[in-house]
Order: structure tokens, then C-alpha cells, then sequence
């Protein structure tokens, strides 16, 4: 475990602690800003205040799916978020299904893929590969995110469980979410190999040693599905500005590649306007990712990477 890790009691209770906090913070409720449009760019991306409708709905209906009481209630409840920004008379809100979990698998996304081929066509949500590698089915999963292929549903429990879309993101319907912002801002660390020296044989790879590929693991498992992202108060506050756990994570991924011959133009580009400074170390990125890695520790660490370039230049400048 890292060092200097939030201890927490119970990780579940404090990921829903975040709810809590949304609701203290965001005052009003405000129209919806929801749009269907282009994605936001650099300068027009939500702020803080632009909280997603998804905190504020407290309205439920129940599917119709023509069942008895006695039936439902040796069924699963599930409470999907359900919205349509394009339709300006829809209502955001959550819509109740009773899952027979006989005839149904074990994770949530096989619940998800049973209600909109069995029960409700009309329900939208992002799925690929099932196997936790393309990170597509990224969600809130009963107050924390998740990889919905990943996360399994607890047996012999019928409690109800409630699917909304990662946290304060723009919607676009349903589940699923606008992540060109995330996607422009991964795009900006430059996620390649750069090199200054040609290769000898453009037919050979270039080589590391094994301590050197070792560096690297814990990092390049990182499926890009943004559950650190959209739980990290930080980028809460400054999206437009703060690139985040998920791809200051991939920076630092390139940053310590010995293949890279570009570590100070790289650690040059994330210093100022808050790219990485606004991280707090609050930790809540590790609890969440559901590939087990570790962004807290990966930002701590480039953190003491800056701080050694940045004092290097300082020295550099003053004796110039």
C-alpha cells in the first residue's frame, strides 16, 4: 500500500460520502446543462458548478414489466439513471426493472445487457470487449464507480442497486457520458514515444532492461475508462484546467520510460495552470480504479520528478 495512504473505515461508505459532498457544494439547483452538442473544449469545459443532473434527481418510476409483488420480490431490484438531453419534455430520473438473477450472469453489465434485450430496447449504455480491457461500461455502481464487466453483483442479495453515469460528467443519454474532454486532455501529454536519436536499424526495437520494463507495470494496464477521473474532487473543481488522476498516470507513464528521450519537455509541459499542482494526494482515485492500480502513488512520485526539474532549471537560470 502507499505511503500515507486516507485511511478509511469502510471505502464504499466514503466513495458515497461524495454524493454528500456534491449536494453541500453545489447550492442551487440550476437548469440542466446537458447538451448533446460538440464536446466541450479547453475553454469552455463544466466547472464545478456545472454538477451533473444525476445528483439531483430524486424522482423514480417503475418499468412496467407486468409482474406480480410476490414475484418481484424473489427478483433483484435494479434503479437505472435514465435521460434524454435531445428531448426537451423528458425528466431525468430512475427507472426500476426486476431481474430474474437465475437467468441472468453474475455482473452488472449482464443485467444491463438483459434489460435492453429482454425488457426495455430504449435503455443506452457503452459496452465492448466484457473483459475489463477496453473500458468502455465505466459507471456508478451503487455509490462508487466501476467497470460494470468487472462488477459483480452480491449473491443471495435482492437488495436494490442503483446504475447512474460517472460523476460530473456531461450526459449525452442514459449512461452514457461526453468523454472528448477526458480524450482531448489525454491527447495533450503526447501518449507516444519520442526520441531525439535516430535508430541504428529501424528493423530492431528499441530495448530496455528488465528493471527498466518493470518501471512500468502498475501503469500501462490503464484502460482509459476515466472511474479515477470523475471521482477526484480536484478535477471536480478545475476540469478545464487540472488533466487529472488517469492521464497525469500516463504521463508519468512516458516520463520514466527509459526509451523516451523527451523527460524534460515533458515535465515542462505539466508544470503551471494547475496540471499538476492540484493534485492533493486526497487518494480517492486509487479506491476507485477497478484495474487495482494506483494513480496516487504514480502522481506522487512525478510530483517529486517536477520538483526536481523545476529546482534544476531555477539553479540552470540563476547561473546563466
Amino acid at each position: 500500500m502507499f505511503a500515507g495512504r486516507i485511511a478509511f473505515r469502510n471505502s464504499q461508505a466514503a466513495l458515497r460520502n461524495q454524493f454528500t459532498f456534491g449536494n453541500h457544494i453545489m447550492g442551487r439547483s440550476t437548469s440542466r446543462i446537458f447538451s448533446s452538442g460538440s464536446g466541450p473544449s479547453f475553454d469552455s469545459a463544466p466547472g464545478f458548478a456545472d454538477v451533473s443532473d444525476v445528483l439531483k434527481v430524486n424522482y423514480t418510476e417503475e418499468f412496467d414489466q407486468g409482474l406480480t409483488d410476490e414475484e418481484k420480490k424473489s427478483m433483484k431490484r435494479i434503479d437505472v439513471y435514465r435521460s434524454n438531453p435531445n428531448d426537451p419534455n423528458d425528466r431525468p430520473k430512475y427507472v426500476t426493472y426486476y431481474i430474474d438473477m437465475k437467468k441472468c450472469g453474475p455482473m452488472f453489465l449482464d443485467v444491463l445487457i438483459k434489460i435492453k434485450d429482454e425488457i426495455d430496447p430504449t435503455l443506452s449504455f457503452r459496452r465492448s470487449c466484457r473483459e475489463g480491457i477496453c473500458g468502455s461500461c465505466s459507471m456508478n455502481i451503487d455509490g462508487r464507480h466501476h467497470l460494470a464487466c468487472l462488477c459483480g453483483i452480491p449473491k443471495d442479495n435482492n437488495e436494490k442497486s442503483v446504475i447512474s453515469p460517472l460523476m460530473f460528467m456531461f450526459v449525452l443519454k442514459d449512461l452514457v457520458v461526453d468523454m472528448s474532454h477526458f480524450y482531448a486532455q489525454y491527447k495533450q501529454i503526447q501518449p507516444f514515444l519520442q526520441r531525439k536519436t535516430p535508430k541504428d536499424d529501424v528493423n530492431v526495437e528499441y530495448l530496455q532492461s528488465v528493471e527498466d520494463r518493470k518501471l512500468l507495470d502498475g501503469l500501462y494496464e490503464c484502460v482509459l475508462c476515466a472511474c479515477c477521473q470523475s471521482t477526484c474532487p480536484s478535477y471536480w473543481w478545475h476540469p478545464q484546467d487540472y488533466l487529472g488522476p488517469a492521464v497525469l498516470m500516463q504521463a508519468y507513464r512516458w516520463v520514466i520510460d527509459s526509451r523516451d528521450e523527451f523527460t524534460e519537455e515533458r515535465l515542462e509541459m505539466l508544470g503551471g495552470d494547475m496540471k499538476l499542482g492540484e493534485c492533493y494526494q486526497i487518494g480517492l482515485c486509487s479506491l476507485t480504479c477497478p484495474k487495482g492500480l494506483n494513480p496516487r502513488a504514480a502522481l506522487a512520485h512525478l510530483k517529486e520528478l517536477y520538483k526536481d526539474y523545476a529546482d534544476k532549471r531555477e539553479h540552470e537560470q540563476m547561473t546563466i
